[in-house]
């Protein structure tokens, strides 16, 4: 009888399926932006690496994509909230011929065994030829 040791199963920091919504690996969708591997080509692809980037607690990539005029000193993320889904419910412009464009979204999350929802319509600039975020306007 051969005794069978048990491997470690690896850890990981990063989900393997992207935070952002769309049918893809963390590390073939937001992860290479997050690791400044691509920019974001459209101010939608922007909002979901964002988000991405909120449900991972990347706090430098949010620094990094945010403009320099609104940029807060840090992110002020609370580890007690979880980002469970996003959901896009409109754009305009923000394509790759654009140099402004809006998200409008709701993004859930989970806090203390509650539920809840921030619903947002950003604004994004191009800044030195990337996507920026710029300031949003929260809904009702």
């Amino acid at each position: 009888m051969s005794r069978r040791t048990r491997r470690p199963r690896p850890t990981s920091t990063t989900p393997a399926t992207c935070p952002c919504g769309l049918p893809a690996a963390y590390d073939d969708c937001c992860g290479r932006l997050h690791r400044g591997q691509a920019p974001a080509t459209t101010a939608e692809q922007l909002m979901r690496s964002r988000y991405s980037a909120f449900a991972i607690g990347d706090e430098a990539y949010l620094l990094r994509s945010w403009h320099p005029t609104t940029r807060p000193p840090g992110a002020d993320l609370d580890p007690g909230l979880r980002w469970v889904r996003l959901e896009i419910l409109g754009t305009t412009e923000g394509s790759a011929f654009h140099t402004t464009g809006t998200v409008e979204f709701r993004a859930h999350y989970a806090q203390g065994g509650r539920t809840g929802s921030l619903h947002e319509n950003s604004r994004f600039v191009r800044h030195e030829g990337t996507w920026v975020y710029l300031d949003g306007l929260a809904e009702d």
